[in-house]
């Protein structure tokens, strides 16, 4: 349930200058009720709510959503590329090198810590992506088996 005031997202997208469809819609759901998904995994979501979707059309309108700030675009080193709904609060990810899970993690320290290159040079950064490395839990659980 959307808290009151919230706004829709059919008012989401009005408001980026995007046109309002049924599959960006089904787009955005599956996207904010999904976990780092990538491309063929939101496909399959958007099937599930409205029906056929080509795999083109779902890579257009991701497009078209990540250059209006409503979707951010993550592509961790080896695997495709991955789509989330949180977006413009500069957050960071941890990847398991084992399965590929990937979590939201928070700066460490502070407001965009990360935001203060050791040199700029003359670039006026507005925000940084760093990516942790390891192994999760599960996969620890499973070596150490």
């Amino acid at each position: 349930m959307t808290p009151p005031g919230t706004p829709t997202i059919a008012e989401e997208l009005r408001g980026a200058g995007l046109r309002v469809t049924a599959a960006r819609v089904a787009l955005l759901e599956t996207i904010r009720e999904g976990d780092h998904l990538d491309a063929e995994a939101i496909a399959s979501g958007v099937r599930d709510r409205v029906g056929h979707i080509s795999l083109q059309a779902v890579y257009e309108a991701l497009h078209a959503l990540t250059a209006a700030g409503l979707v951010r675009r993550i592509e961790p080193s080896g695997s495709p590329a991955r789509f989330e709904g949180r977006v413009g609060d500069n957050h960071h990810h941890l990847v398991c090198r084992s399965c590929g899970v990937v979590a939201d993690v928070d700066c460490a320290v502070g407001e965009a810590p990360c935001l203060s290159a050791s040199d700029d040079h003359g670039f006026a950064i507005d925000e940084a992506e760093v990516i942790y490395w390891g192994v999760c839990p599960a996969c620890s659980t499973d070596r150490s088996s």
